[in-house]
């Protein structure tokens, strides 16, 4: 049962945290959003360490949107 309460943990931690970013979406977002639509070339992500690892889930996000995309 440690198991189960450890992962209703989890699960509740991660959502407060993205309910927490709703209030902060603004105008950016929905430039960065635009940008992204109007896109005619290739998105190019790029990261290290961390980042390089959000970029590559970013990229596999952008594949599933017919986005052409490069990781690097």
């Amino acid at each position: 049962m440690a198991d189960l309460a450890l992962a209703r943990k989890v699960f509740e931690t991660e959502a407060a945290a993205i309910l927490a970013l709703v209030p902060r979406l603004d105008q950016r977002f929905h430039d960065a959003v635009a940008l992204l639509q109007q896109c005619r070339g290739r998105v190019i992500l790029t990261g290290m360490g961390k980042s390089g690892i959000i970029c590559r889930k970013i990229a596999a996000t952008l594949t599933g949107t017919a986005r052409r995309r490069v990781f690097f």
